[in-house]
């Protein structure tokens, strides 16, 4: 089925390693960072192939690029750098790998699979034993890296559920912080599945049905739609959530200059009375009465009184002296 020749460097450490599919069929090689001079070596074995371009190019680039020459029939290929792994925190915390495909070899260097998780990489190797070329081949590699990501989407679903009844319970900043952060790991991730389908549709541009007919491509594009799918899903889910938090938030926050409102009015009567008293003119004959202080106390009794029967009436008091219920949203 394949066989891999790994090549030694002098010192008797590992260095690289070919790998040779279907009896010869098609290869695979894949070097470690810094091993140009074996990329160089088969750029001169290949040279109907523009790979010493992509050499010089590769060791420039650290972000996603995908190059397609198309120009000579029966030997096109398509190259370029993917981000498949990055972290949901620190943006520099991210891992390249460069990549060179045609239809009877495919080259990969700096490829790590060790930051992909758990992943079996000799099943894979025997998964790429039963495929007819390197583009076959090529889209199972991509469809391990879109499961890495897969796998990282899955938690979502339960911080997400964790959230709305979070949500349910209680309206504050840490419960939109918490919304947000989840939005931005999603976007992350969703930026590391945008460059799996750009590459996707560039293997089909170059190849045409070479490429779209192979049940590993067929397989892997499923896998990449899949990805795009539940994503978009997700960001419904916590667009909805921010959508609620925000109609939530307004609401209570007009039920709170509602209530200020309200008290202003309330105690406008006694403000006012206790302004009018508290002057300090030699003539106020209030200051003779008898019963002048009871008087003044029930005066300002009745006037909030009558003011807050008035706002109850015309309904204007709203829900402000009710207590808000628990697990509602509104009452």
């Amino acid at each position: 089925m394949f066989k891999v020749v790994a090549l030694l460097r002098p010192d008797g450490k590992w260095q690289s390693m070919n790998h040779v599919f279907k009896s010869g069929a098609w290869e695979w090689h894949e070097f470690l960072p810094g091993e140009t001079e074996g990329l160089k070596k088969l750029a001169m074995e290949r040279g109907s192939y523009n790979i010493n371009s992509w050499i010089k190019k590769s060791a420039e680039m650290n972000t996603n690029s995908v190059v397609i020459d198309t120009f000579y029939k029966g030997a096109e290929w398509i190259a370029g750098s993917l981000v498949f792994k990055q972290d949901l925190v620190e943006k520099d915390d991210n891992h390249v790998f460069h990549f060179f495909l045609a239809e009877k070899f495919m080259i990969t260097s700096d490829l790590d699979f060790s930051v992909l998780g758990e992943r079996d990489y000799n099943l894979m190797r025997i998964q790429m034993g039963n495929c007819e070329n390197a583009i076959e081949g090529f889209s199972v590699l991509l469809g391990e890296i879109t499961t890495s990501s897969l796998i990282e989407i899955d938690p979502f679903e339960v911080r997400l559920n964790d959230l709305f009844w979070k949500m349910k319970k209680e309206n504050s900043t840490s419960i939109l912080e918490e919304i947000y952060q989840c939005r931005h790991e999603l976007l992350v991730l969703k930026h590391l599945m945008i460059p799996l389908k750009e590459i996707r549709i560039g293997m089909e541009e170059a190849f045409g049905n070479i490429a779209a007919e192979k049940p590993e491509y067929k397989r892997t594009c499923l896998k990449i739609d899949r990805g795009f799918a539940v994503i978009n899903e997700y960001q419904a889910e916590i667009d909805t959530l921010i959508k609620l938090e925000e109609v939530v938030s307004t609401h209570r926050g007009n039920e709170i200059m509602k209530t200020l409102t309200v008290l202003t009015t309330l105690f406008t009567p006694i403000t006012a009375l206790g302004a009018l008293w508290g002057m300090n003119f030699v003539n106020m004959p209030e200051l003779e009465w008898k019963y002048g202080y009871v008087f003044a106390l029930g005066l300002t009794a009745l006037s909030t009184i009558g003011l807050y029967i008035v706002l109850r009436t015309k309904g204007w008091s709203g829900d402000i002296l009710r207590g808000k219920k628990r697990y509602s949203f509104f009452k």
